[in-house]
């Protein structure tokens, strides 16, 4: 059994709740108003944790009050923070409107989340058995190097490209898992948006579309479809009744991190981090909304 280690963005989420998002030079009255932890290696490493693993985080503060928050709040979650930076300055912030069906739309300060540079990981060292969590929301030269870490230690990388951005090939297909949503994928290979059905995706997946790893692309409510070895498989999505989205895909990484870290196959995984993913979107915030191995256990069984 091995550890998560979490390198990546921390956020606080200034979130308000609206009837529908606001069209430009538009006013719109809010229903309520929330500062919440977030950002998505945070998010990650908290579902990762209520996942049962253990968890170590990567990732720099600013020296404002946020800082000081989000630092507890991760502490209070049992997660090794020692890895922490405080640097001068802001920490990194998110402004998010949720609609009343539960789509939230986010524009992300980085901050001190663009301080997280290779030269902060002087003492980051993996096992064959530990999974590395990583996402875009830090300097890519950041990922390529703890991917070539990780290459080197034989520990399981998993890179999600959220926010997308186009990569630099030569280290992506590296790393063991790559999770994109359909849009992503879409981009990722160049291929229409709009096209990206489930069927579509599963079929350009057949076809050995995109980087020669690992590949697993979410659909929301329709479930996954991932190349596992080679391997196509499809989970479906779950029943639920949405109230924010916000942080759905860092908990499924989180959770599948977890997951493969406690020795489960990759497919058991996915199921469990496709469940956990569900039940998150069915409680505001992303940080805090994050379930525990008890929650998703039930939500499965029933």
């Amino acid at each position: 059994m091995g550890n998560v280690f979490v390198v990546g963005s921390i956020n606080m989420d200034v979130v308000a709740q609206a009837p529908r998002f606001p069209k430009p030079g538009e006013t719109l009255f809010g229903t309520a108003l929330s500062t919440i932890p977030g950002g998505k290696g945070a998010n990650q490493a908290v579902a990762a944790r209520r996942s049962g693993a253990i968890v170590r985080m990567y990732g720099a503060l600013g020296s404002d009050p946020f800082g000081d928050t989000l630092l507890a709040f991760l502490g209070e979650e049992r997660i090794d923070v020692s890895d922490v930076a405080r640097v001068q300055g802001s920490s990194g912030t998110a402004i998010i409107v949720v609609d009343s069906s539960g789509e939230n739309s986010i524009v992300a300060v980085p901050a001190a989340n663009n301080r997280v540079r290779p030269s902060l990981l002087r003492d980051l060292k993996f096992s064959a058995t530990d999974v590395v969590l990583l996402q875009n929301e830090i300097p890519e030269e950041t990922n390529q190097a703890v991917v070539s870490r990780g290459v080197d230690s034989g520990a399981t990388t998993i890179l999600n490209m959220a926010p997308f951005k186009k990569p630099d090939d030569t280290y992506i297909d590296k790393a063991t898992y790559l999770i994109l949503n359909e849009t992503e994928f879409a981009l990722l290979i160049a291929e229409p948006v709009e096209a990206m059905t489930p069927s579509r995706v599963a079929g350009l997946l057949a076809e050995g579309a995109g980087p020669a790893t690992n590949l697993v692309v979410t659909l929301g409510a329709e479930g996954l479809q991932a190349r596992i070895d080679s391997s196509v498989l499809a989970l479906s999505g779950h029943n639920v009744e949405p109230i924010d989205s916000t942080g759905a895909g860092d908990c499924f990484c989180g959770a599948f991190g977890a997951a493969l870290a406690s020795g489960r196959s990759p497919r058991d995984a996915l199921a469990w981090a496709n469940g956990a993913a569900a039940l998150s979107v069915t409680t505001l915030g992303a940080g805090p909304s994050m379930p525990t191995t008890a929650q998703v256990e039930a939500f499965l069984r029933s």
